[in-house]
């Protein structure tokens, strides 16, 4: 579940920065990634966000750097727990031999 996790915050990066990257693009219409998770994975589903009829870009900064805050705390989380998770196997193996 780690892994899958990893890969969907990975995706909510991705959506982010061509949101960003996208700030200063007329009738621009970002995405919005929304984290599902189930019962043996982690699911990152996009969608276009409505359209406002305006004519400059719609991506809202205040909404696109916590959004990759969120998205780079789950990735260290979950790499720690692999980490360890390693070290658990590791350990295990090393008592048995």
């Amino acid at each position: 579940m780690n892994i899958s996790s990893i890969q969907a915050h990975q995706t909510m990066l991705n959506t982010s920065a061509n949101n960003i990257a996208n700030v200063n693009t007329d009738k621009f219409r970002p995405n919005d990634t929304r984290i599902v998770e189930n019962q043996n994975s982690v699911t990152a589903y996009n969608t276009k966000v409505d359209d406002s009829g305006s004519t400059k870009s719609q991506t809202d900064l205040a909404k696109e750097i916590p959004d990759q805050i969120v998205a780079q705390d789950a990735t260290s989380v979950n790499v720690s727990a692999i980490k360890t998770q390693d070290e658990m196997f590791g350990t295990l193996l090393d008592i048995k031999a």
